[in-house]
């Protein structure tokens, strides 16, 4: 085989997540990346088909492995990827000891990390968000925050992927931002399907209480919106004060995000879209319309799909997203295109499912 077509020996960590089963699904399908190793705490030794059954065609015999295992394939193989879906606060510690190993052995693995340790550049940003200290402070220089569409080329070695919500809203938002279109006060409301929320049942996403429901949550007050502010800026070069309400959906997967804000100059709203449609010109997962777009249209796939409305006075952009695919796991498996050189789109060019 050659160096071109060589298979890049692949490791996930946080092995029984939505979004780590997401990861896994991707993989498989991927033309370049094989995985190597699944790291799970709990359940090393177990067949991975018994945690994500629709795995288990691609998966039949592939067992979850302990960090031991974990260590001795980052320091065995030359390069490696790595996407970590563990939980916030687990990961950067997780990440750094990997790192250490792959030093120790001269190894040079890529990171992905799809948690919140590594969104701030600083461990005080991180700590007045989380409430307590960062795993792994040092690290936090080697890795850079955005969503693909946002930042051309990495300078670091590492990506953190910014979270679902922060993705939809951020691709909503960035253009206006940095096309000099809005005042920068911004006004998102967002609403999620219940994987956002983990896999341990929760009051919020126990069926029963979330079916033929929605609800606002967190108000004005979520956790993601200082990581959306930050990344903006860093997009745009514009300090936005985003005004936040999230809320829980009836539904599995997607995000649905509406942002408003007031023009600078009255805009009708076709000049709108075509602004839109030119700054994600060369983005091939961003697809920019006049229609009001549906989860249907991005659920399991990479894509997003945003829309822009106008009343010449104020703006409304509608962005749609499949939280676990190009809010996560989607999103992630992009940025590890980038940084091992691959074509960003491997592995990643499926449409959606369309009657999820």
């Amino acid at each position: 085989m050659s160096a071109a077509l060589a298979r890049i020996p692949t490791i996930v960590l946080g092995g029984t997540g939505y979004v780590a089963g997401e990861l896994l699904r991707l993989i498989a399908g991927h033309p370049q990346l094989e995985l190597a190793g699944i790291l799970s705490d709990s359940q090393p030794g177990e067949p991975v088909a018994k945690a994500f059954a629709h795995l288990a065609p691609v998966y039949p015999q592939t067992k979850f492995s302990s960090q031991a295992e974990i260590e001795q394939l980052v320091a065995l193989h030359p390069q490696s990827a790595i996407f970590s879906a563990a939980p916030h606060g687990a990961s950067a510690a997780l990440i750094d000891r990997l790192l250490t190993v792959a030093e120790a052995a001269g190894t040079t693995p890529r990171v992905v990390d799809i948690s919140a340790d590594f969104r701030y550049s600083t461990d005080a940003a991180y700590a007045a968000v989380y409430k307590h200290a960062h795993g792994a402070p040092a690290r936090l220089p080697q890795f850079s925050c955005a969503v693909p569409e946002h930042l051309a080329q990495a300078t670091t070695p590492h990506i953190a992927h910014p979270g679902c919500f922060a993705t939809a809203i951020l691709l909503a938002s960035v253009p206006l931002l940095k096309l000099g279109l809005v005042s920068p006060q911004l006004f998102v409301t967002g609403i999620t399907g219940s994987t956002g929320s983990g896999r341990k049942p929760t009051d919020g996403t126990h069926h029963p209480q979330r079916h033929s429901d929605l609800y606002a949550y967190n108000a004005l007050a979520h956790r993601h919106t200082p990581e959306v502010t930050a990344c903006a800026l860093a997009a745009s070069g514009v300090a936005a004060d985003f005004h936040f309400v999230p809320h829980s959906g009836p539904f599995a997967r997607g995000i649905h995000v509406t942002v408003q804000a007031q023009l600078h100059t009255p805009q009708a709203a076709a000049d709108l879209v075509a602004a839109f449609q030119q700054f994600y010109a060369h983005s091939p997962f961003v697809h920019v319309g006049a229609q009001a777009p549906r989860i249907k249209d991005v659920a399991g796939s990479a894509y997003a799909r945003l829309s822009v409305a106008s009343n010449g006075r104020s703006v409304a952009v509608m962005s749609v997203i499949d939280n676990l695919n190009k809010g996560a796991a989607g999103g992630a498996l992009q940025w590890m295109n980038r940084l091992l050189d691959l074509p960003e789109t491997s592995g990643l060019t499926a449409p959606a499912a369309g009657w999820t």
